[in-house]
């Protein structure tokens, strides 16, 4: 153990102050005759803020002041937001630390992930939206003699985002860089339980010279705050990360309301296909060991589901025993590799109940066990579960932890079959030697994304979203453009 990178983070989270108030129109707020809630560490237990709790009041003050900010910010033009969006790159990076502690303090995750992935990662993203700004062009569509026409893609006007608790700063930016970079302004609701580094983002945001309204983070539960955006009649497009259950409630009330624009990147169930002929096994075992595991499994498109050749099977699931090791988890602020806390102890305790039935079912092939570290009990080891009927929840429902299952298979079309029995579409794998079948698969597969001879593939420059009841729209790539503008045409008669 590395006791000084340890005590030294502890000594920072100890002396850290955190404000929990509200971002709105260039400044912090508190809720409008609304009491605070606490906010605790599943580190440890800690207090960490008096987080607002905002309402709908709230929520109509945060949206009019995006209106207001819509029209200057979306004619600084493309040049002038890169430039304040870089600033703001610039700041993240100065605050590094800063923000993956608070990150790691609000989520569970080690402190070693959020300062080599998830605050880097935000910030890659950020800068590549920044560059992309002033890189977008319009359209000269043919039409008849005598006249021309112009494409153009507008801004669509205040912009709501929900982002989920497992990567809070990460899916943040996702969401806001691209609709700010496009023109928009935005009304940002966090999860309840991952709050404090999006707030603090809102105020460097400012620091950069992004102008009062053009950004605001409004916390509270999504009960409340969520469906008073949902609902919202001057909210031109809601981006959401989270379940399918809520993604249904968007769009019951994009119905009900204005019929604003959504775009919903909502449950998973990933499969993981390892033929025979793989020419590293133990390499996709590390790999799906990564894809299982990773932040605690609390991965929407986590590779849970986990498919052999029944030739390998056993081969495989020693290897892949031996690389879950080191994903068991360990104190989030020591500076170790391994994984960290979940979100909570309540949300371990849901857990901990698949394991239960998984145990009652068929059996646990490694793991399975709840851990005390620094007082708080949010701590599962990396699971695997096999035995089971394929037609058992395990294999169907989004679990969000550190829970995998094994199943065999004998044949490529088994193999497509089981991987594709899913109400969901978000990723997949297959690990293979053999180019035909790569393809072949891969084209068969109903996923957003299939990652070959690797897990979990994602970049700025590839679309990540889902098909099925993963939702429709897609974050990253200039293809994340399309969630926050509209084309409109300009057609000029001179003829």
């Amino acid at each position: 153990m590395n006791t000084t990178l340890s005590l030294d983070w502890r000594s920072q989270a100890d002396s850290l102050v955190i404000d929990g108030r509200a971002f709105v129109d260039g400044r912090r707020v508190a809720a409008g005759g609304q009491p605070p809630r606490p906010t605790v560490s599943p580190v440890d237990g800690r207090f960490l803020a008096e987080l607002t709790a905002c309402g709908s009041a709230d929520v109509d003050v945060a949206v009019a002041a995006a209106r207001r900010a819509f029209p200057a910010w979306s004619r600084v033009g493309a040049e002038g937001r890169k430039g304040v969006l870089l600033a703001l790159a610039a700041l993240m990076e100065r605050h590094a630390d800063e923000l993956a502690l608070l990150e790691t303090l609000d989520s569970g995750k080690p402190i070693l992930q959020t300062t080599t992935v998830d605050v880097p990662g935000a910030i890659s993203t950020l800068r590549w939206y920044a560059e992309a700004a002033d890189k977008q062009a319009g359209e000269l569509p043919a039409v008849p003699p005598g006249a021309a026409a112009l494409v153009t893609r507008e801004p669509l006007g205040v912009v709501a985002a929900i982002v989920p608790w497992n990567f809070p700063l990460e899916i943040a930016v996702w969401k806001l860089a691209p609709a700010l970079a496009a023109g928009n302004t935005l009304v940002l609701k966090p999860a309840e339980q991952t709050s404090l580094s999006v707030l603090r983002l809102a105020e460097l945001a400012a620091e950069a010279g992004l102008p009062d309204g053009v950004l605001n983070v409004v916390t509270g539960s999504g009960r409340e705050v969520g469906a008073a955006l949902a609902h919202h009649m001057d909210v031109d497009a809601l981006a959401f990360t989270g379940s399918t259950a809520v993604s249904r409630t968007l769009l019951e009330a994009s119905g009900r309301s204005n019929l604003k624009r959504l775009s919903l990147e909502a449950g998973g169930k990933s499969s993981n296909i390892v033929f025979a002929d793989t020419e590293d096994l133990a390499a996709a075992a590390a790999k799906a060991a990564f894809g299982a595991y990773y932040n605690q499994g609390q991965v929407c498109s986590a590779n849970s589901r986990i498919l052999v050749q029944r030739e390998v099977h056993d081969e495989f699931a020693a290897l892949l025993a031996t690389a879950a090791a080191g994903y068991a988890p360990e104190d989030p602020l020591a500076g170790l590799g391994g994984n960290g806390a979940l979100i909570s102890s309540t949300h371990a305790d849901d857990v901990e109940r698949w394991i239960v039935r998984g145990r009652a079912d068929g059996e646990v092939l490694f793991g399975g066990e709840r851990r005390e570290i620094r007082g708080s009990d949010a701590y599962l080891e990396p699971t695997l579960l096999g035995g089971l009927p394929a037609d058992h929840d395990v294999h169907r429902e989004e679990i969000f932890g550190p829970v995998a299952v094994l199943q065999p298979f004998d044949t490529e079309a088994e193999a497509v079959r089981l991987a594709n029995a899913t109400d969901y579409g978000l990723a997949a794998s297959v690990w293979t030697s053999n180019l035909s079948r790569a393809h072949r698969v891969a084209g068969e597969l109903l996923a957003g994304t299939v990652s070959v001879n690797t897990v979990d593939a994602l970049g700025n420059t590839t679309p990540f979203g889902g098909f099925k009841q993963s939702g429709f729209g897609r974050d990253l790539s200039l293809h994340a453009f399309d969630n926050y503008t509209a084309p409109k045409t300009t057609w000029i008669q001179f003829g």
